[in-house]
């Protein structure tokens, strides 16, 4: 077969043979009869094939043309099939959704939330993946990523601001009658070196007299077991705070702003255009205890 043999023009000959006629056959496809004519004659050159006679009746196959229809409509019915199973899976609610996300959303966010979703979607699995390095959407390494800045470089990426998520101060009841003016000269909980550059990290650089770390962990819940045990203050995620029951000692004092990342491709697929939905729905009406409002 000739390389510039154009597919679109199958269902153009399939018509003419079933009407036997090309003002018929143009109604049928909603096109100029002239546009029939063309394209068939573009297809015969293509081919190197006669398909159609003209007979006093109308349009008559040649057995080349005849052999050509009945693999055509073979072949046409396939394609139909295919786009019908590929717009229901599109639109179908069902399979796997990988999100990815510093633990501490799902741990005190996500998890109260996502056995709704699932209820009501029972084809639906949603994949939690704790994880805050980069991910690439190119490779499908994740559908979602909920990240506290957005990528600086990808060209698959669909981006979208969700908010703001706030930090406060908390401590154990023997830090509660420290003074603001006294906070620096407090014991103060510390992520590591290598996160120094991190804006709530920056915020307790700036603490004057500069206080003093006599601890760094890598982990946020080691910070939690630590500020609970009295190791010193520290600055939380309003959510995490609040939600393991530590004294609030401050309003919020940093804020960083959470984005929602996807493929661009996702927006055409049914199950992650919910998820999308569902994660924007759940940020608003979660926004006060994100950002540190509520008390």
């Amino acid at each position: 077969m000739a390389d510039d043999f154009d597919w679109n023009d199958i269902p153009l000959v399939l018509a003419l043979a079933r009407s036997g006629s090309m003002s018929a056959a143009a109604r049928q496809l909603g096109v100029d009869a002239s546009t029939i004519s063309r394209r068939v004659a573009a297809a015969e050159k293509a081919l190197n094939l006669r398909l159609f006679t003209r007979a006093p009746t109308g349009y008559q196959l040649t057995d080349a043309g005849q052999v050509f229809v009945e693999r055509g409509e073979a072949v046409y019915g396939s394609v139909q099939s295919m786009l019908l199973a590929s717009t229901r899976e599109a639109e179908t609610i069902a399979g796997a959704v990988r999100v990815s996300a510093i633990d501490f959303l799902f741990d005190h966010w996500l998890v109260k939330h996502v056995g709704a979703l699932c209820a009501r979607h029972p084809a639906l699995e949603v994949n939690l993946v704790a994880d805050n390095q980069n991910v690439s959407f190119s490779r499908r390494e994740a559908d979602f990523a909920l990240r506290l800045a957005p990528p600086a470089d990808d060209a698959a990426v669909l981006m979208r601001r969700l908010g703001e998520i706030g930090w406060a101060v908390y401590g154990a009841p023997a830090f509660a009658g420290v003074p603001r003016e006294d906070w620096g000269s407090q014991p103060w909980i510390a992520l590591e070196e290598a996160l120094a550059h991190v804006p709530e990290m920056r915020w307790l650089a700036r603490l004057a007299p500069r206080p003093r770390q006599p601890l760094r962990v890598n982990s946020l819940s080691t910070m939690v077991n630590a500020c609970r045990a009295g190791v010193g203050m520290a600055l939380l995620p309003c959510i995490v705070g609040e939600d393991e029951g530590l004294l609030r000692l401050s309003g919020a004092e940093v804020t960083r702003e959470l984005w929602l990342l996807s493929h661009r491709d996702a927006v055409s697929i049914g199950r992650f255009k919910l998820v999308a939905g569902w994660l924007a729905q759940l940020f608003d009406d979660s926004r006060a205890a994100l950002c540190g409002a509520a008390r």
